[in-house]
């Protein structure tokens, strides 16, 4: 979904910014000042939940950036060429890496030879990676006349990464087609620690996880980053959320950043990066930690971000050459606020609709009728998914009791679920769990049902009255249908909304379904917040 939030020469006309600096394709390099003063650091104010010790964590060596900045700050400041920055302070940042697709990029590309000039060339064809995942597989004209825009502007400009599909009928034949951009970023090698990304989508915050500003813009910002390389952006105050204790096998991230949400609401990080830390977010892989990041923008969140670390760099080491300098938040840091859960004591969530901050305890959800289930998504479609999905099926040993549809992000994550064997399985694949499960046959790699779309795509989820529960990221009611009931949560969670009679967690807590109704198990009992609490039957 396009974002419009960053804060940039998009709010004044382009002809007053191109007059005011110059701004030419001969000139497109040159230095841009700062267009604000600097303001007082915000102050930092301490919120406990649930909060162990924290860990300690000594900040790395950060080049050129010395002042005791947050990592927002100090990336931002070794873009902008500063020494140091303030939150509040507005400045010309050179950009890494600019992302479209489908929806936006036809758009960006009709602003950037309008203000540019029909000849123009792009600042530099090799940091524009240009990625079809929206609406693809349909027959719809109009989508399609979209992907041959890409294809157009692409070959005009000798973009370098077009990641590009030319047989609908099967995407199988298509090797340079990816999938849904979010995902296809970072299998790509393009996302890197301590750069700057932007792209046509409010999600583009996902590949935060890798330790570097990532931000959604809209088509005439994007349309000036074609251009210029460059865009004005306000710098954001830091939340920090500290996260330590062992994580549960019955979570997932998607399970912390719900209670995140639930906690601050969907407007508690307006304008403001997200900072996760400690022992937990550790212990978590890259894919956990792109989920984190991927729904900071739930909350209003300018950017998410996590350390990188020992994770990051085996992650990336086979993606891409090309070097990068991680930097870290120091320990003098000023952040405006610091939230802190011990992820031992927290239990699976459930978002209600129609807003990701309507938190429940999924054991809260009683009697809730599904008429489908839905896999996929940049949040909630990557490896990682699959297999947790396919480890609950298998340990139901059951069949699906309603529509379920399985949707892989990238053709790499659809390549996994065939070959891949699941921990415990005996050799399976997810593949094969899910098709003794009933399950849908996993789709082509896309989009799918996030943004609605033409009818022949997963738009077919907007049947009257259909009550949804998805690992996507939103609720959007004109995305579902104007009857549809979407609840968000995480895999373990909606998988045994799914097929199961009881779903028994190694934590003795239990998940009972009947007919598609979510219910309580009779009786469990287990620690919550410190507090003895007995489930009754549902």
């Amino acid at each position: 979904m396009a974002s419009s939030a960053a804060f940039s020469p998009a709010a004044a006309s382009f002809a007053a910014v191109k007059k005011e600096f110059g701004l030419s394709r001969s000139v497109a390099s040159r230095p841009f000042p700062s267009a604000g003063k600097s303001r007082k650091p915000a102050s930092k104010r301490i919120v406990s939940v649930m909060a162990p010790q924290q860990t300690e964590r000594k900040p790395a060596a950060t080049g050129s950036v010395k002042n005791a900045m947050t990592m927002t700050e100090k990336i931002l400041a070794r873009a902008s060429e500063k020494p140091e920055l303030s939150p509040g302070e507005n400045v010309w940042v050179d950009v890494d890496v600019l992302m479209t697709h489908d929806v936006c990029g036809p758009g960006s590309f009709g602003i950037f030879k309008k203000e540019f000039g029909e000849n123009a060339k792009v600042w530099d064809r090799e940091k524009i990676v240009i990625i079809p995942d929206h609406y693809i597989f349909t027959t719809d004209e109009r989508a399609n006349r979209n992907v041959d825009i890409l294809r157009d502007f692409c070959k005009e400009q000798n973009i370098k990464y077009f990641y590009d599909i030319k047989d609908l009928s099967d995407f199988k034949v298509n090797p340079d087609y990816k999938g849904v951009c979010h995902v296809a970023l970072a299998q790509e090698g393009h996302c890197r620690p301590g750069e700057v990304l932007l792209g046509t989508d409010s999600h583009t915050c996902t590949a935060g996880a890798f330790g570097q500003f990532a931000t959604g813009i809209g088509n005439t910002d994007a349309g000036f980053v074609l251009g210029a390389g460059k865009i004005l952006l306000k710098v954001p105050p830091t939340l920090r959320f500290v996260m330590d204790g062992e994580m549960p096998e019955y979570l997932l991230a998607k399970d912390l950043i719900l209670q995140i949400i639930g906690e601050i609401s969907v407007s508690g990080a307006t304008y403001k990066s997200m900072e996760f830390v400690g022992s937990t977010v550790e212990s978590l892989n890259m894919e956990e930690r792109m989920t984190l990041c991927n729904m900071v923008v739930e909350a209003g969140g300018k950017n998410g971000v996590v350390p990188a670390d020992s994770t990051t760099f085996e992650y990336l080491k086979d993606k891409t050459s090309k070097p990068y300098e991680p930097v870290y938040s120091d320990e003098k840091a000023r952040f405006l606020s610091e939230y802190r859960f011990d992820v031992s004591k927290l239990e699976p969530m459930v978002a209600k609709p129609h807003s990701p901050d309507n938190r429940a305890l999924a054991r809260e959800c009683k009697d809730v009728k599904i008429d489908r289930v839905y896999i996929g998504s940049c949040t909630g479609g990557k490896t990682e998914d699959f297999l947790a999905a396919a480890k609950v099926f298998l340990a139901s040993g059951k069949k699906v009791k309603v529509p379920t549809f399985l949707v892989p992000a990238t053709q790499k994550v659809w390549m996994d679920i065939y070959a891949l064997p699941v921990p415990g399985s005996g050799g399976k694949t997810c593949s094969q769990i899910f098709e003794e499960a009933g399950c849908d046959t996993p789709t082509s790699p896309s989009c799918g049902a996030c943004l609605g779309g033409p009818r022949d795509t997963y738009a077919r989820l907007n049947e009257p009255q259909a009550s949804l529960c998805i690992n996507d990221k939103q609720e959007l009611p004109w995305a579902y249908g104007p009857q549809g009931r979407p609840d968000l949560s995480s895999l373990p969670v909606h998988c045994s909304c799914v097929c199961f009679d009881r779903l028994r967690y190694r934590s003795q807590r239990f998940l009972a379904v009947n007919n598609g109704k979510i219910k309580m198990a009779n009786p469990c009992t287990t620690t919550l917040y410190n507090l003895k609490v007995r489930f009754s039957g549902g």
